[in-house]
This record gives C-alpha cells, structure tokens and sequence, in this order.
C-alpha cells in the first residue's frame, strides 16, 4: 500500500509498505480522510520522535477485515477512529485526567513501524485497546465529519474544565479550525464570546460561529495593522498602535462587565503576549486556559501575585475525553457544531507534504486541512 512515511524533520516520502496483519481482537480499516493536526505538524518540522513512522490520527473510513474476536464490528461499517483510549482504573483516570493515564499515552491505530496513528496511509490497524472508541458514523453523515470527532472532542474536553455560568464573557483568542470550535461551543453554551484572529476572513467565519463581538489583533512580526471593528458597536477603522488595539479590547471588556474583567480567556495562538494580556483582562478568580502551548522547553514571565492573590487560575488541557465520545458525536452528526465549514482544503495523499506544510503556514483563507483518499 502507499504510505506517507516521516524520516525526520520536515522529511516526509511517499512510500510503498505493507498493508498492517491483524490480529484476533484487531481490525483493519481503509482510510477515507485524515486531518492534518498541528501536534503532528510539530512532531514533522522539529523531528522531536525517531523515524521511521506514519503520522496521521484524525481518521475516519471503513473497517475491510475485521479479526475473528473483534465480534462487534462488521466489514463495511463506516467509523471514525481514536488513537488514544485511557484504561479509566489507574491513579489518573480515577482523577479524571486521561491524558495523564499511561495506557493513553499509548498510540492503538498504525500503518506500520512505530505506531503513530498511521492516518497517511491507505489502511491502518487499529489495536484492541482503543477499539472502545471506535464511533460508527451515521448514513447521512460523510468521511469528513467523521475526521473531526477527535479535535472536536479536544475543545470539548477544555471548555468543561472552565466553571462558567451563562452569559459569563469569553475571549477567544485566536480563530484558526480550533479557535472557532472554541467560539461555537462556548455559544452553544450561554456564552458571550469576544474573538480574536489576525484575519477578517477568520472573524468574519466568528460571528457565524457564535461572537458577539470580534478585534482584528495586531501581527505578531509587530505589523501594525487596521483592527476590525468592534461588533455590534462600531469603534472606528483605519491604521492604529499596539496599545491602541490594546486598549480597544479593553474597553470592551470594561463595558461588556461593568469593569469586573473576563470571566475566561482560551488562548488558541501560542502566544505568551497574548497571555499576558488575557491575564490581565481576567477578573479576579478567573481563568485563563492554554491550549496551544504544546512545545516542551518554552517559558514565559508570570506575575505569581495574580494567581496567588488575585486568584487567577492558569491551566491547561490537552487530548481528548474519552466520556465526552456520544456528546462530541451528537454535537457533529447532528451539525449543531457544522464542522464541514471548517474544512478548506482537500490533499490527496500523495500530497501530504503540501497539506501539512499549508496547515502549518495557513493562508488567508484556509482552515482546516485534510489528506483525502475517497
């Protein structure tokens, strides 16, 4: 079969290899599509693993051999796959951070050499511990929709780990594929969501997804750019500062909270100013949530009173949850959270190199990238 095989950093070639045996309790599965996520984008541009291996872990297709044990399954059935499913008993699960849980940590889908999810390739085995999340996709419903349960999942998982009431304020910084997710399912929720993004066309697609209000943010090269008008209030356009741009967000976020501050900040761009700034805009007891700084070795100035006295909590979330699986599939299957829109662009898998290199450098108007082999 063909096979996307990485080989270090930003090595990426288009191999023949073995289609995967399985065993008894295993199945085999034909890959439909496979998103392309930023973890794997940096595993690839900064070779943080040994080659050789096969990336590729958003996945849906259909199962073709299913072994002699693997009872529930049929050949045919339509599936989404999960690479990662916790043992719910250790130490971990029991506190409820599966992605701390060591079975987790495991990859269960390959298409060959180490298992890395193997979803840049024409078929990959999926192994008997994550055959619990294997979630069949429903007739009406595409291969597609089927590829973004995972990352859904993933924003999912974050916005329940804040304690937030309805119409409690919200920033979104940052409006990429998960930024938007973030926007929509705060919406659903209750939320008032202010959004953030260096692009009109990504704000432009908040609004659609649920912001009442968005700021074109400044360039992180120091670029002064023309901030988007503040919704539904109009603030005026034309070329402005750094503190200028600054100082709109927090007027906005004076008024919108008499003055109290944001009761949360989703920090989906990995950047510490944007940290920072969300830091300071945050109520006392608020929360600031990173989930785009996954690159070890990092650091950035904190001010410790803040969280201390001021109580302003700094977490973190990361992977998906497992118990979110049925929530995250009525979510997508029934297209209150429409992820069809967020996918702009479309690779065949001979062109994986392409898709993770746009995914990783998007342009104006893409989004979410995926390997598509229908």
């Amino acid at each position: 079969m063909s096979a996307v095989v990485y080989h270090g950093a930003n090595d990426l070639r288009l191999e023949t290899v073995p289609v995967p045996s399985i065993r008894p309790h295993e199945l085999l599965v034909k890959v439909a599509v496979c998103g392309v996520c930023p973890t794997d984008i940096k595993k690839i541009h900064y070779g943080t693993l040994p080659p050789p291996r096969i990336f590729g872990h958003e996945t849906a297709g259909t199962i073709v051999r299913v072994g002699s044990k693997a009872l529930r399954f049929k050949v045919g059935q339509r599936v989404a796959l999960h690479h990662h499913v916790p043992c719910l008993e250790c130490h971990a699960c029991r506190h409820h951070t599966f992605a701390q849980c060591s079975q987790y940590k495991r990859t269960g889908i390959t298409a060959g050499f180490e298992p890395a999810g193997g979803g840049y390739a024409e078929y990959v085995r999926v192994m008997p511990f994550v055959l619990p999340g294997v979630v069949p996709i429903p007739e009406r419903n595409s291969f597609l929709e089927g590829a973004m349960l995972e990352p859904v999942n993933t924003v999912l998982k974050a916005v329940e780990r804040l304690p937030l009431l309805r119409e409690d304020t919200v920033l979104v910084a940052g409006q990429g594929p998960i930024g938007l997710m973030f926007t929509r399912l705060l919406a659903l929720k209750g939320m008032r969501v202010i959004a953030t993004d260096l692009l009109e066309t990504r704000l432009h697609l908040a609004r659609e997804f649920g912001a009442e209000w968005v700021i074109k943010a400044q360039s992180p090269k120091g670029k002064v750019q023309s901030p988007e008008s503040i919704q539904p209030e109009s603030a005026g356009t034309g070329q402005r500062t750094t503190a200028k741009v600054q100082s709109q967000l927090e007027v906005l976020v004076g008024r919108l909270t008499q003055g109290r501050g944001l009761d949360a900040a989703v920090i989906a761009v990995p950047s510490d100013e944007v940290v920072e700034q969300a830091q300071s805009l945050l109520r006392g007891g608020g929360q600031v949530l990173l989930f785009s700084h996954t690159r070890r070795g990092e650091t950035t100035a904190v001010d410790l009173a803040t969280v201390c006295v001021d109580e302003k909590d700094l977490i973190g979330s990361y992977s998906a949850d497992f118990l979110l699986q049925k929530q995250v599939a009525a979510l997508v299957f029934s297209r209150k959270l429409d992820v069809k829109t967020l996918i702009t662009h479309r690779f065949p898998l001979e062109q994986t190199g392409a898709a993770v290199k746009l995914a990783a450098r998007p342009s104006e108007n893409s989004l979410k990238v995926v390997v598509d082999q229908t």
